[in-house]
């Protein structure tokens, strides 16, 4: 009898594995894609139609990005009374900074032990050396505030605040001076303070802006329905983003070739995060088996793998935090808050394997000025693919480092880009699951009190509310709190 229930279990399985199995398949597929069309010598137009469906798939998930964090974020606040959204913040931030914290030391700590620099490289790759690091670390933390309280909450939809240096002449005499101005780019960090506060003080109102709550917890539902649409199709987006990376890379063997130490330090201290860091983190403050919570993440984890994109990869991770059992209004205060773990580890490597290359011994002050750079700067960078590469300015500028040496990383970055938004998403899933076991018993208690008022609003209108929701079943009719019926 076992033995005919088995291929039933086997079908069931499957079934339940459907999309994770496609996007696993899709992940080979692409780099099998990848590897046999390079002998092809695409042109360049040929190579953008190669990247078509995922550049589609990218643009489908990315407009679910601001919908999906106003939605689950006001959502998620206006359900928590103050004392509770006070306990997921305490906690999320204690679990954000020891994580980013101990990225940054951990990433410092492999590059200085495995000193992957050598400025052979450098010359090597031909790389100049007369540009220099323009980005003041100042005006970009400047930056990172004007974006978090934008003028305008509309505008930050599309564009965030930068500070550029530009040349000025007064009175014969040229000056260089900083002018903020516009650029391309959601605004995330804006659009998440002012969903946070809008649910506080949604929450804070209650019936007053209870119309309001309810339209946010439908638009929340019908924007996690079109996520899920969109999920299936992964199997084509992601397939075709990695074979476009790969086909894009000039001479993809010789560069991997001349930077394989930066490959395996960066590697290394990603796997560490991921692997040991992470789990260990949890474990301390649940007491839970980290491991299995980490496979119920493999399609959030796939996606960001092909994507390079927390953003794009945040709806996905929603779903599967949602399979895994966490509370929904944990994911959707801590979720699209997140941090950058795999990001902050990135730059403090990079950074120093940069300063190898040009011959600097790095002084205590200095790798303490990386560290916290690195940390500071990968608060406020952007869910966007690159992210990395941009916020290195900042670590770079602070070391009095060439911009120029970017360059010379950039040929791997498309791949280690996937495999530190990876552990970001990572990172992100398990302090969801650390702030909700920590929090869980208060969440409970806040699920009971609303019970108990509903119950006593039934009871001082008279009204058996069992009996009318009973009653009210498989029709199209809602009972509300007061035991009043609407269609």
């Amino acid at each position: 009898m076992s033995v005919a229930k088995s291929p039933g279990r086997l079908w069931s399985s499957v079934r339940r594995n459907l999309l994770l199995l496609l996007t696993m398949m899709g992940v080979l597929l692409g780099i099998v894609l990848g590897a046999i069309l390079r002998s092809a010598n695409f042109s360049k137009e040929a190579i953008h139609y190669v990247g078509f469906p995922g550049e589609l798939f990218m643009n489908m998930l990315k407009a679910m990005v601001l919908p999906l964090i106003a939605a689950s974020i006001i959502s998620g606040l206006a359900q928590l009374d103050g004392k509770t959204s006070g306990r997921l913040g305490s906690r999320a931030v204690l679990y954000y900074t020891l994580t980013t914290t101990h990225a940054v030391i951990l990433g410092i700590i492999v590059v200085l032990l495995v000193h992957p620099g050598d400025p052979r490289i450098k010359q090597s790759m031909g790389v100049s050396e007369d540009e220099k690091a323009q980005v003041s670390a100042v005006n970009k933390f400047l930056d990172l505030f004007r974006n978090a309280f934008p003028e305008n909450v509309v505008h930050a939809t599309f564009a965030q605040v930068q500070t550029a240096l530009v040349n000025e002449t007064t009175r014969g005499m040229t000056h260089v001076v900083p002018r903020t101005h516009y650029v391309n780019g959601m605004n995330v960090l804006g659009i998440i303070v002012f969903c946070i506060v809008m649910g506080l003080v949604i929450s804070r109102l209650g019936a007053q802006a209870k119309p309001l709550a309810d339209f946010f917890q439908a638009l929340d539902v019908v924007i996690t329905r079109m996520v899920l649409l969109i999920m299936w199709l992964g199997p084509i987006g992601i397939p075709s983003l990695i074979a476009q990376k790969m086909l894009e890379v000039t001479d993809l063997w010789m560069t991997a070739k001349t930077l394989a130490m930066f490959m395996f330090t960066v590697i290394l201290g990603l796997a560490i995060q991921c692997f040991i860091t992470l789990p260990l983190i949890f474990f301390i403050g649940t007491r839970k088996n980290p491991y299995p919570f980490l496979r119920g993440l493999g399609q959030a984890i796939l996606t960001a793998l092909g994507t390079a994109s927390s953003a794009a990869s945040l709806p996905v991770t929603f779903r599967c935090l949602s399979n895994l059992g966490i509370d929904p209004r944990v994911t959707k205060f801590v979720l699209p808050v997140g941090a950058m773990d795999g990001t902050a580890l990135y730059e403090a490597t990079a950074s120093i394997f940069i300063a190898q290359m040009n011959g600097m011994d790095l002084s205590i002050g200095q790798i303490i000025t990386v560290s916290i750079t690195a940390t500071l700067a990968s608060i406020g960078a952007a869910s966007i693919p690159s992210a990395g590469l941009v916020t290195m300015l900042i670590v770079l500028s602070a070391l009095g480092l060439p911009a120029s040496d970017i360059s010379l990383i950039i040929a791997v970055d498309w791949f280690l880009d996937r495999l530190r938004t990876s552990v970001n998403v990572i990172g992100d899933a398990f302090g969801c699951g650390f702030v909700h076991w920590l929090c869980h018993e208060h969440l409970a208690e806040d699920v009971k009190e609303a019970e108990d008022k509903q119950n006593s609003l039934a009871e001082v209108h008279g009204v058996n509310f069992d009996q009318l929701e009973r009653e009210a079943r498989g029709t199209n009719i809602e009972i509300d709190f007061a035991g009043n019926s609407r269609v």
